[in-house]
């Protein structure tokens, strides 16, 4: 069943190399995703001083923070490795549960940072830039 209000505990990101299977990103503390529709001007002489516009390109982006483990498959060292090998990666957003809306498709890894503070949990952070369509879909 689909979730009603749910605990942002719950929404997860998983990623995968081109055409793999994706697995959660390890030790991630929060994730966003971001979607965006470009307006094209459509004002013309006939706008009666008023903008206008049209839908264009749609894009997105995910963001994601979480706690550094070096061991992990899947965390802070393995973003950070797509980043410098420029892989495309596959990605869901979305709860593990039957019936909740998930967002999938493909994109690059556009920013990575490992970050560490005096006495404070090492951190990473990220952003997926999305290529392509995105598809949305129900678990």
């Amino acid at each position: 069943m689909a979730s009603t209000v749910f605990n942002g505990t719950n929404l997860l990101i998983k990623i995968a190399d081109d055409a793999g299977s994706p697995a959660t990103i390890g030790h991630t503390t929060s994730c966003s995703i971001s979607f965006t529709n470009d307006m094209a001007d459509a004002t013309t002489k006939d706008s009666a001083g008023f903008s206008e516009v049209i839908a264009g390109l749609v894009s997105a982006e995910i963001t994601f923070d979480g706690l550094m483990d070096y061991t992990d498959a899947n965390g802070g060292k393995e973003i950070s490795h797509k980043l410098l090998t420029r892989q495309k990666c596959d990605f869901t957003f979305g709860t593990a549960a039957t019936g909740d809306t998930i967002y999938s498709g493909e994109g690059f890894i556009s920013a990575a940072e490992i970050t560490g503070s005096m006495e404070e949990a090492t951190t990473y952070s990220g952003t997926i830039t999305v290529t392509g369509a995105i598809t949305e879909s129900t678990n």
